[in-house]
């Protein structure tokens, strides 16, 4: 399947299966954070205005966030050619920097409306997995994110233009009978358990759960899976000498983030420079109707 949907003939614009599954996963992202806010009795048209600020930080942030990896990795692809960081439809956005560089953006947003920061990030923690698990099919359109070989009978094929090391030997590793472990398949399965399973703690414990809690929930849920998603995904940039992804590292740190988050807003322990907060999220008042 072509990842080109179509191109103006003459210029170099041209719409990609990626870009629209993101663009779909965006709006739908913002649909759901709007019913999660405005659940808690919050005005709804927060989210979209909090979004203008929120998606071109999470551009900027998933570049970046890649274009470093890169390098840390022991790349010179951007130190070589910087204007390739520029280069974006090319490929090379990282989720994690997008979540980054969004909620940064967001933050301006928030404080500059006094919001309460942890009803957003609550209500955007479910939406960012379901997101996440509608863009990822452009990953098999794109033959990208894929694992090792595999004799499962889910594996799928790859042809040789997109194959990475130690697989581009066609002799050792033939298209017509080499498979391998479809990768971004599996976020998106436990992507969408995890929206499930925050969900389903949101509305079951409404009234019990305290404000903070589904985010803190996200960043273990979210960092146990890539944890384990890690291990099909040898395109990912390693620490130097080691077998250490980057990306593993940053999910060890949101898992030890969000199980202290979680102990601290239930008061197991007590932290002198970090305090559970309110019980109860802070509404926003409603603006007096112009006469």
């Amino acid at each position: 399947m072509d990842p080109i949907i179509f191109r103006i003939p003459g210029t170099n614009f041209a719409l990609h299966w990626y870009g629209l599954m993101m663009a779909g996963g965006i709006i739908l992202a913002g649909y759901i954070a709007e019913w999660g806010v405005r659940r808690y009795g919050e005005k709804s048209e927060y989210v979209w205005d909090l979004m203008i600020w929120a998606v071109p930080g999470g551009v900027i942030g998933a570049r970046l966030w890649y274009v470093l990896t890169d390098i840390l990795g022991g790349s010179t692809f951007f130190l070589d050619n910087p204007v390739r960081i520029l280069k974006t439809w090319e490929g090379g956005l990282h989720f994690y920097g997008a979540i980054l560089g969004g909620v940064l953006a967001g933050l301006i947003y928030i404080r500059k409306n006094k919001l309460d920061i942890r009803l957003f990030l609550d209500a955007a923690a479910p939406t960012l997995l379901i997101a996440q698990a509608v863009v990822r099919p452009a990953n098999f359109i794109n033959q990208e994110l894929y694992g090792q070989p595999t004799n499962l009978p889910w594996g799928i094929s790859i042809d040789a233009a997109h194959r990475i090391a130690p697989w581009t030997n066609m002799l050792r590793y033939p298209v017509e009978t080499t498979r391998f472990h479809p990768a971004f398949a599996y976020e998106i399965l436990w992507n969408l358990l995890a929206a499930g399973i925050l969900m389903w703690l949101a509305l079951e414990f409404k009234k019990r759960i305290k404000p903070g809690s589904i985010f803190a929930g996200w960043l273990v849920l979210e960092g146990v899976g890539r944890e384990i998603i890690e291990f099909f995904r040898p395109d990912q940039p390693r620490i130097p000498g080691t077998d250490i992804s980057i990306t593993r590292i940053a999910a060890g740190v949101m898992i030890i983030a969000g199980i202290i988050a979680l102990l601290i807003q239930y008061e197991i322990i007590h932290l002198p420079f970090l305090k559970p907060g309110s019980d109860f999220y802070k509404i926003a008042p409603k603006k007096a109707k112009k006469k």
